[in-house]
């Protein structure tokens, strides 16, 4: 039963990233207010599996694997999605989505050419990630039509949410780049 309880956070992951299709249908219907309650319960989850497995060492491979392709996978669709229906402007979508397929091909190739890979996110990734969720978020309560609240959220998202976020893609990308980019070289060093 223990082994059972300290799945929870991989359980929790799980329903974040069963929770991408019925979010991004609603997007696709424009039901904003269930996209944003969706978000608002993949955010929790996100936030509870990483305190459970932190707090009770319930911490697994496959759980460092698995939770930021849950997020890349819920912000990739968030993105997408919002920018197909002409929410968030197309260029910060091309450099949300050129950001993270630089970062997979790069760690296909250092996994290529030195196998083991270790993944962790840099502290800037996760900054990035948080101000994504936010930020796309605020943009679903812009779309919910709540008054007051939407349209300030409206105006801070277009264009100072929108520059900010195209800004910590680029350095959160750069920074994975330099980062491996000196891991590589070393191990390379190291094994000749």
């Amino acid at each position: 039963m223990a082994k059972l309880i300290g799945q929870l956070p991989n359980l929790l992951t799980l329903v974040r990233i069963l929770l991408v299709a019925p979010m991004a249908w609603a997007i696709w219907l424009g039901d904003f207010r269930l996209a944003l309650l969706l978000l608002v319960i993949a955010g929790i989850s996100d936030l509870l599996d990483g305190e459970l497995a932190r707090r009770f060492n319930w911490q697994s491979e496959f759980g460092a694997t698995i939770d930021p392709v849950a997020d890349k996978l819920l912000v990739f669709t968030l993105a997408v999605l919002l920018t197909v229906k002409g929410h968030v402007p197309l260029w910060l979508a091309l450099v949300v989505v050129f950001r993270d397929v630089v970062i997979l091909a790069g760690a296909a190739f250092y996994r290529m050419l030195f196998g083991h890979l270790d993944v962790s996110p840099t502290w800037i990734s996760k900054v990035n990630t948080a101000v994504q969720v936010v930020v796309l978020g605020m943009v679903l309560l812009a779309l919910c039509r709540f008054g007051v609240a939407s349209d300030w959220m409206q105006a801070f998202v277009d264009p100072w949410g929108f520059v900010l976020l195209g800004l910590l893609a680029v350095w959160s990308g750069l920074d994975y780049v330099i980062t491996w980019s000196r891991r590589a070289l070393r191990q390379s060093r190291a094994s000749t």
